[in-house]
């Protein structure tokens, strides 16, 4: 009994970890690889493709926690959201942390080669450049005052690899180049908003992230942020023919995001107010991505 105790609470700790109890955070990830598979020529793609880029999603997501928490290490212990991490409070060794990450890794590699034949060697390739802003990108917090730039920069990643996946090339004009914008832009928004639960632990610790670089002027960038991601996903659909039955979709979404980001300004918000609108963002965006799914029908 002992021993299945320990194994439980062991396997908690690993879950943890890898942020696998919270799937909001693996979720949106996935929702722009989603975006591009429904908005490449060769759309909708095969039920093969769409299993290895879940795949693949979710080793590079935990990768890039376990990096994040090894960064982190004594800085999560400081601050309310984070202090019970497994890392944080000593629950997993960091050996224990650096040999999943480099597993997740090889397993991530070894999804690539589970790919078509044709596309390889352009999404390995892909993958080692996305693999230093990954890796990188905990570490910023320190020395850049938009950390949630170099974020946005990893999850366009999420949308070129799953385009290069699909097609064997980025030769996807204005359809990719829109569908990867507004994948950025929309991550900027989203993040701006869930750091503003650490503000005021991250101007204690001399942290740095958009929502206290933009100050008063955050929820309106934020605003901007997601008008640019519902403009350039309907140039991606527009582009793409995709069809009409996708439009209702589109803008019910496009009206969720400027409805969330009103009502963090109308309410007296705390850290269950940004967890929540991170959590309809998930909502939002995988609203886009069925309309997208439905507009290939």
């Amino acid at each position: 009994m002992k021993n299945f105790l320990i194994a439980n609470k062991t396997l908690e700790n690993l879950i943890s970890l890898l942020r696998w109890n919270k799937p909001s955070g693996r979720l949106i990830l996935l929702i722009p690889a989603g975006w591009a598979l429904w908005l490449v020529p060769s759309a909708p793609p095969n039920g093969n493709l769409i299993l290895l880029i879940i795949l693949g999603g979710l080793l590079v997501s935990g990768s890039g926690c376990i990096a994040n928490d090894l960064w982190d290490k004594k800085i999560d212990s400081k601050v309310q959201r984070t202090k019970n991490r497994p890392l944080a409070n000593g629950s997993i060794s960091i050996n224990t942390a650096l040999a999943i990450l480099v597993l997740f890794l090889l397993l991530s590699l070894k999804v690539i080669f589970l790919l078509p034949t044709s596309s390889q060697d352009l999404c390995l390739k892909l993958a080692g450049i996305a693999l230093l802003p990954i890796l990188i990108y905990p570490s910023s917090k320190r020395w850049f005052k938009y950390p949630q730039i170099l974020l946005a920069i990893c999850w366009g990643f999420a949308v070129l690899i799953p385009w290069a996946a699909s097609e064997s090339s980025l030769n996807g004009g204005l359809p990719l180049l829109t569908c990867w914008l507004a994948t950025m832009v929309w991550t900027f928004g989203f993040d701006t908003v869930y750091a503003m639960a650490d503000k005021n632990d991250d101007k204690e610790l001399g942290l740095n992230s958009s929502a206290i670089a933009l100050g008063t002027n955050a929820f309106k960038i934020v605003s901007i942020c997601y008008a640019l991601t519902s403009l350039f996903i309907a140039i991606s659909a527009l582009s793409q023919g995709i069809g009409i039955i996708f439009w209702p979709f589109w803008i019910l979404a496009s009206m969720g995001m400027q409805r969330e980001l009103i009502s963090l300004t109308t309410l007296k918000s705390n850290m269950k107010f940004f967890g929540r609108h991170f959590r309809n963002q998930v909502f939002l965006g995988s609203l886009i991505l069925l309309g997208l799914m439905v507009g290939n029908i």
